[in-house]
């Protein structure tokens, strides 16, 4: 890379390169606001994918000012989405009822499958203790 002499053609060139992948992003983040909007119909979607396509950066800064306030409402209620099905999965694989889950840890210590110490540490791990 011969026209990278100084240290301000690569400050210049590593900035150029942040603008542009930022830049980037933000089309393909417009993009899937659009497809993930249930409000637009069909045409909509088809004109607004067809405007940054062709005039990129006037169409993302009308589309920002624009539609701004719902693209941050949907990103929100898919973040709750994402975070509910994530709270919901846990749930059923963690311990469902730490009654039940004792009793079959019993029923291990008294079949001498486990050890006292590993039923009192089962024990713990279902009523919530560190210890």
């Amino acid at each position: 890379m011969y026209f990278l002499n100084s240290v301000w053609d690569w400050f210049w060139f590593l900035f150029w390169m942040f603008a542009y992948v930022a830049y980037i992003f933000a089309l393909v983040y417009i993009l899937i606001d659009i497809f993930r909007d249930h409000e637009l119909n069909g045409w909509a979607k088809a004109a607004w994918t067809i405007f940054l396509i062709f005039v990129p950066f006037i169409t993302a800064l009308v589309y920002l000012i624009a539609r701004g306030n719902g693209m941050a409402e949907r990103a929100g209620r898919k973040q709750r989405e994402y975070q509910e099905y994530s709270e919901e999965y846990i749930r059923s694989v963690s311990f469902a009822n730490p009654a039940d889950e004792i009793a079959k840890a019993k029923a291990l210590l008294d079949a001498g499958t486990i050890t006292q110490g590993e039923f009192e540490a089962i024990k713990n791990k279902a009523i919530g203790n560190k210890y």
